[in-house]
């Protein structure tokens, strides 16, 4: 698995950023540096979700307006500022799908599930497996979804996934784990049924 920059940093550049942050915090035209680091990864996040890119957008623009309104309240807790970005993305979506009764999507392409396809899928059988592994999907619980998606989609750390869902870092590898399992029964399930 690929480590993703913008959440697996050194210490300088999280001690970078959150002298942006604090600059930002005192004069909120000094937020760009912030907002040109993290306006692609939330969008790409947003993206994946739904199947409107115009939707899509519109709740990027919205979670960096509310970013900077509410600047005042973040607190440094050791993780990448971008945690607390996907936060309100989080919750702007759903907002989102809650005023809309939109369904959630996981838009899969190649490049985004490479390392996941390989967990589950033998390419000698290719589109068959895809097809099994996107219905095996279909039948995780909303919360088990959820933590494979930040796992292997946004490619977070358990200490990460932790921070955004509220809970240990250990519990986040536990429950991760367990969504994977049955992910797997549900694939294999689905595999030998056919």
């Amino acid at each position: 698995m690929s480590v993703n920059p913008y959440f697996h940093q050194t210490p300088d550049l999280l001690r970078e950023e959150q002298l942006w942050v604090m600059q930002a915090k005192s004069d909120p035209t000094k937020f760009d540096p912030l907002y040109r680091k993290y306006y692609s990864p939330i969008l790409r996040y947003l993206l994946q979700r739904s199947d409107d890119p115009e939707i899509a957008h519109d709740i990027a623009s919205q979670v960096f307006v509310k970013a900077i309104k509410n600047l005042s309240q973040y607190e440094y807790r050791g993780v990448p500022f971008g945690s607390w970005l996907y936060r309100i993305a989080k919750s702007e979506l759903y907002q989102q799908f809650r005023e809309k009764q939109a369904a959630k999507t996981v838009r899969m392409d190649n490049l985004q599930i490479a390392t996941f396809d390989e967990m589950f899928i033998d390419p000698s059988e290719g589109e068959v497996n895809r097809l099994r592994l996107l219905k095996a999907l279909q039948e995780l619980k909303q919360d088990q979804l959820k933590l494979i998606e930040m796992r292997f989609f946004e490619q977070l750390s358990f200490k990460e996934i932790g921070d955004q869902l509220g809970f240990t870092e250990n519990n986040a590898k536990v429950k991760t784990f367990r969504a994977v399992e049955k992910l797997r029964l549900h694939f294999y399930k689905k595999r030998y049924a056919a």
